[in-house]
């Protein structure tokens, strides 16, 4: 019954996060954080995530920026890894009720305001690079805030998934091994589990590029914006 429920979580996970940008980490990880030790739920999500970010890459390859990859990339690289090494010891209710606030603030913005925005910069694109990295490494939970930044930019719907997806795969890289190599593992029946929930994100990410091939480029915006304050009330109140 487990991998039933957990497959089901992958797939709408992994198909609104694609869609969005997010991932599957910014669903998944609140919910199974209520049913394992959350050293365990990052882990595992952040297995999934890293493929997740694969699927994006391979079905929107022809979308790259270069540019923002390596403006977000390599300063995410970093956080990521100060994130991750510091993730056990940090009292995360304050900090991601914070992170809700901020999101659920800045998704209101983009909803009712829709001429403002984050200024598309380089200094934007080394922020977002960098928060959303050391996010990722100590909440599992990064793609929000770089799917926010991203946004500033405007971007084609399919260079905003593949661009997204290219970020979070040198990060989410960086963030697993710092994990492993901290001693973090997982029980033998959940690495079972990876055997289904990694070809259940594949399916997910292949109903996202339908769904996406369906919204109007400036309905895309508006999309994102709900994603984000959704999350950010999910974190206000469940931190």
């Amino acid at each position: 019954m487990e991998i039933i429920y957990l497959s089901l979580l992958t797939l709408i996970a992994a198909t609104i996060g694609t869609i969005t940008g997010f991932g599957t980490s910014t669903l998944m990880i609140p919910v199974l954080v209520m049913f394992l030790p959350p050293v365990e739920a990052i882990f595992l999500v952040a297995i999934i995530h890293w493929f997740g970010d694969v699927w994006k890459v391979s079905l929107f390859r022809k979308g790259f920026n270069i540019k923002l990859i390596l403006w977000f990339g390599v300063i995410g690289l970093i956080t990521s890894y100060i994130g991750a090494s510091v993730s056990l010891g940090i009292d995360q209710s304050l900090l991601l009720r914070v992170l809700g606030v901020f999101l659920a603030v800045y998704a209101i913005f983009l909803v009712f305001q829709t001429k403002f925005k984050i200024p598309a910069s380089g200094f934007t694109a080394l922020s977002g690079g960098a928060l959303s990295g050391f996010f990722a490494g100590i909440f599992g939970i990064g793609g929000a805030i770089r799917g926010m930044f991203l946004s500033a930019f405007d971007l084609p719907k399919a260079v905003y998934i593949a661009t997204a997806g290219a970020i979070g795969l040198a990060v989410d890289s960086t963030r697993i091994i710092t994990y492993f190599a901290g001693g973090t593992t997982l029980p033998e029946r959940l690495w079972w589990s990876l055997l289904i929930l990694i070809p259940v994100s594949f399916i997910g990410a292949q109903i996202a590029k339908r769904i996406v091939d369906r919204i109007p480029q400036n309905k895309f915006r508006v999309v994102v914006a709900v994603f984000l304050l959704a999350v950010g009330i999910k974190l206000i109140f469940w931190p």
